[in-house]
């Protein structure tokens, strides 16, 4: 989910595509010139993801920067992106969205729905959070 700051001034979450790449501080996506998260970021730059996988969390923020990278386009681009942008990389309505990460929590609640029970009930039995998984924030990431 990527959520930016809405006109209305309360939080716009939406769910995105993460474009696969090696990571290297940074997050890319494409998104609409007519979307309108493009005046959001415009108005407050500062966004957020959350991605969750199989028992994992990441939230991740950051201030986003709307690129204009045809060559780099052409580096993320997948073919089932056309569902979004019918004329593929030549679309004029096709934009990247870069996320140089500043900031990142983790959380990790290893196993399945029984082994995730467990862990609630034994931290509540015993007062013991760190049952229920691994928790971890990371305060800057941004190269400098």
């Amino acid at each position: 989910m990527l959520t930016t700051t809405g006109s209305d001034g309360f939080p716009h979450s939406r769910p995105m595509t993460l474009l696969e790449m090696e990571f290297d501080g940074d997050l890319w996506f494409f998104i609409s010139r007519a979307s309108v998260k493009v005046p959001e970021i415009r108005q407050d730059d500062r966004i957020s993801i959350n991605v969750q996988e199989e028992g994992k969390y990441v939230s991740a923020s950051g201030r986003a920067r709307l690129v204009e990278d045809r060559d780099h386009a052409k580096k993320l681009w997948n073919p089932m992106y056309k569902a979004y942008f019918p004329q593929g990389l030549d679309d004029p309505d096709l934009l990247l969205l870069k996320l140089p990460i500043e900031k990142a929590e983790y959380w990790d609640s290893p196993g399945g729905a029984v082994t995730k029970l467990i862990g609630f009930v034994e931290a509540y039995v015993t007062g013991d959070p760190t049952k229920m998984g691994e928790h971890g924030k990371i305060a800057t990431c941004v190269k400098r």
